[in-house]
């Protein structure tokens, strides 16, 4: 399994609860070197706590699955 897979199968697990709030996270790119760059979409794109969202939910729920990510980045 690739890196990206990890990483969306890791998405996987945290998307049914942006879902329930109207948005989600659509995964952007993984580079080699351990960096993750996601979009919050929806009403996470547009939401004052999608900061928090993005650092506790996904980034979280990301590094737990795939400990070999360094970084999480919103664009």
């Amino acid at each position: 399994m690739t890196l990206k897979e990890k990483v969306e199968k890791a998405l996987e697990s945290v998307r049914p609860h942006l879902q329930a709030d109207g948005g989600n996270v659509e995964l952007i790119n993984v580079s080699e070197d351990g960096i993750v760059k996601v979009k919050l979409t929806g009403a996470c794109g547009s939401c004052p706590m999608s900061a928090m969202t993005l650092q506790y939910g996904v980034t979280n729920a990301i590094k737990e699955v795939v400990p070999e990510v360094k970084e999480v980045q919103a664009i």
